[in-house]
């Protein structure tokens, strides 16, 4: 997909990901081609998947979710896959989950309100999943550097 994009485009990609409000106006002052034209690009990059969608980036702190955690899982049994990721899938505490190398199985990344909430869904869904042999917890204790953007130069 990389090849479809060219320097416009990816300027185009770093500006919607440092502010995805601006107005049409404003990005085609930015990059310096005319509103019609921008709104066609972007449309199109969303064709091509370039743009996946548009959501706002809540501050977890004011929804009261203060602690951050990485629990890697394991298993041995290639069975326990399926149970583990459908369950996964509908824990909203999940905001990440990856499939890693090394002798774990998964990575999660957990948003919860407390340690007390996390021991919750650590008993309530992990736990609960049937050939799951063992978790690996670590509390985040500072995040000096958090970002969804994606490198876009050229």
């Amino acid at each position: 997909m990389s090849n479809d994009l060219d320097e416009t485009d990816l300027k185009l990609l770093g500006l919607l990901q440092d502010d995805g409000l601006q107005s049409m106006a404003e990005l085609s002052k930015a990059i310096g081609i005319p509103a019609s034209t921008l709104n066609d690009r972007v449309k199109r990059l969303g064709r091509l998947g370039a743009i996946t969608g548009t959501h706002a980036r809540l501050d977890p702190q004011v929804l009261g979710l203060n602690l951050l955690a990485f629990v890697f899982v394991g298993w041995s049994e290639v069975t326990v896959e399926a149970d583990f990721l459908q369950r996964i899938a509908a824990a909203e505490q999940v905001l990440e989950c990856h499939h890693v190398t090394g002798s774990w199985n998964y990575l999660l990344k957990v948003r919860v309100k407390d340690t007390r909430a996390l021991e919750t869904f650590l008993g309530t869904v992990l736990k609960q999943i049937k050939g799951l042999q063992r978790t690996e917890t670590m509390i985040v204790l500072s995040s000096p550097k958090e970002t969804m953007r994606l490198p876009t130069a050229p």
